[in-house]
C-alpha cells in the first residue's frame, strides 16, 4: 500500500463507554418538574388533613350554618374581653400591658364559645335521623362502653335502644315517642335481665317530647347517676352481656343494596 493511501484513511477515535459523545437532548427525565412537585404537595396535604387553622375554619362554617349570628357574637365577646383588659392597664398606668396581655385572653374567650356553640349545632345537625342518639352516646369519655350498633330495634316502628354500660350499671338510652318505646325497653330488660342480676337498669329516653332528653344534655343525664359498679364490675357486665349477641331483627321494606329490577316492567309486561 502507497504512503498516500495511508495517509487519506479515517483514524477511529476512542471513547470511554462512560461518556456519551454526541450532544444531549431534551431535558432531562430525572428531576421532576414544577407541576409534578405542586401536585405531590397537594397530595401530601390532601393525606395530612387540614391543620389547627384549618380545623378552626371547618368548625366555624359547620356552626355558622346552623347559627349565622356566631361571627358577630364571636366578635362582641372578644372585644368586651379585651375592653376589660384595657381599662384595668389604663387603671394602672400602662394600657399597653393591658392590651398585650387582653389579647391572647380575647382570642381565648372567642375560641371557647365557638367550641360550645359548635357542639350544639352538631347535635342540632344530627336530631331527629336514625342513629342520633348513637352518635350522642360517641361523646361520653372515659369509663363508659358504648356499643356502636344498636341492641334493639322496632321493625315496623324503628324505634332503637342504644346501650352503655359505666359504673352507674347499663344505661338504655330510647330513640322514638316516649309512649312507644316502653314495649321495646321491656323487651331488652327481660333479654338481659338474667344475665346481669343485681346490675341497676336505667332508662334515658330522647327526644323533644315531655319527659325526654335532647341530644345534648344526654352526657351531663349519664353523669349525675349514682355510681354502683367498680371498674372490674364493668368489663364482668360487658362480657357477659356480651354472650347473648345482637340479632337485629330486620326492618320491613326493601334493602337498596339487594333490590332487583322487575324485568316484566322493563319489558312492558
Amino acid at each position: 500500500m502507497s504512503p498516500s493511501h495511508a495517509k487519506s484513511r479515517p483514524t477511529a477515535r476512542s471513547t470511554s463507554p462512560g461518556k456519551p459523545t454526541g450532544k444531549p437532548t431534551g431535558k432531562p427525565t430525572g428531576k421532576p418538574t414544577r407541576a409534578q412537585k405542586r401536585e405531590a404537595k397537594k397530595q401530601r396535604k390532601a393525606t395530612k388533613g387540614p391543620g389547627f387553622l384549618g380545623q378552626i375554619k371547618q368548625v366555624f362554617k359547620m356552626t355558622r350554618e346552623v347559627e349565622p349570628n356566631i361571627g358577630w357574637w364571636m366578635l362582641l365577646i372578644g372585644l368586651g374581653v379585651l375592653l376589660v383588659f384595657l381599662l384595668i392597664g389604663v387603671l394602672l398606668g400602662n394600657w399597653i400591658t393591658g392590651l398585650l396581655i387582653g389579647l391572647p385572653f380575647a382570642l381565648l374567650a372567642a375560641s371557647f364559645y365557638l367550641s360550645r356553640r359548635a357542639e350544639r349545632a352538631a347535635f342540632a345537625r344530627i336530631e331527629d335521623q336514625p342513629g342520633a342518639a348513637g352518635a350522642a352516646l360517641s361523646a361520653l369519655r372515659r369509663g363508659w362502653i358504648v356499643e356502636d350498633q344498636p341492641a334493639a330495634m322496632d321493625p315496623r316502628t324503628r324505634d332503637l335502644i342504644f346501650r352503655a354500660i359505666g359504673r352507674p350499671g347499663v344505661v338504655l338510652v330510647t330513640e322514638g315517642p316516649a309512649g312507644r318505646v316502653d314495649k321495646l325497653v321491656a323487651k331488652e330488660r327481660r333479654r338481659i335481665g338474667p344475665v346481669i342480676q343485681n346490675v341497676p337498669i336505667h332508662v334515658i329516653k330522647t327526644g323533644k317530647g315531655e319527659g325526654q332528653v335532647p341530644l345534648r344534655e344526654l352526657s351531663k343525664r349519664m353523669k349525675k347517676l349514682d355510681k354502683k359498679l367498680t371498674q372490674q364490675e364493668v368489663q364482668t357486665v360487658h362480657k357477659r352481656i356480651s354472650t347473648l349477641g345482637n340479632r337485629l331483627p330486620i326492618p320491613k321494606g326493601v334493602d337498596p343494596m339487594r333490590a332487583r329490577p322487575d324485568r316484566r316492567a322493563m319489558r312492558g309486561r
